[in-house]
């Protein structure tokens, strides 16, 4: 609700970015929600794919917004990076999808968080435009995700005393909150970006 849509003059960057916030959180709890359900095995893969749809959905529209702020005055690059990036965000799914352990489902979406560092580097050196503050929302964002999915697969803090950490403060919960928090900070990047792109003038060459 906080995004400024009239102020936005590149829509779809919007949509897309509000997609990216929302979907993954419907996927999580309706995964959560269902997991335990009498169907099986069979109901719990198709919620768990879901869920891992999700994910994958926050880490590809996440960036596009990125991606086109930072080669906002590059048209060809940019068409280029973004189809690249949506290319390798298809084969992450998959990847994440047919991932039989925790290990390898975080392993999926390395790539893509190369990619996005790679432009997270073209705006530290000064190749890529944005808004000033952006960059840093980004690198906590990553960070924040990051540190959530590493507690999550070591199964820290239950792994110290199983049992005591059942219901409450056990590794996926930490995770949860932490990726929301790392979400919101994608939010405060991309709606200062989207502002920014839509005021900048590229210099004439």
């Amino acid at each position: 609700m906080s995004i400024p849509w009239a102020r936005i003059s590149v829509g779809w960057l919007a949509v897309v970015h509000y997609l990216a916030c929302v979907v993954p959180q419907l996927g999580s709890v309706v995964y959560h929600l269902f997991m335990n359900h009498e169907g099986g095995p069979a109901v719990y893969h198709t919620l768990l794919t879901l869920d891992m749809c999700g994910v994958c959905m926050v880490n590809t529209l996440g960036a596009l917004p990125i991606i086109y702020c930072t080669l906002a005055c590059s048209p060809l690059p940019r068409s280029a990076a973004l189809l690249a990036y949506t290319a390798l965000s298809s084969y992450a799914i998959i990847c994440a999808v047919t991932a039989h352990s925790n290990v390898r489902r975080l392993r999926s979406f390395a790539w893509q968080a190369l990619f996005r560092f790679f432009f997270f580097y073209l705006r530290w050196v000064g190749l890529g435009t944005g808004h000033p503050s952006s960059l840093r929302s980004y690198l906590i964002m990553d960070g924040l995700a990051l540190l959530g999915g590493i507690i999550n697969v070591s199964r820290m803090p239950e792994r110290w005393q199983p049992g005591r950490f059942d219901y409450w403060f056990n590794s996926h919960q930490i995770m949860h909150v932490l990726v929301v928090v790392s979400i919101l900070y994608l939010h405060w990047g991309v709606v200062a970006d989207l502002l920014w792109v839509t005021s900048y003038a590229c210099p004439q060459d």
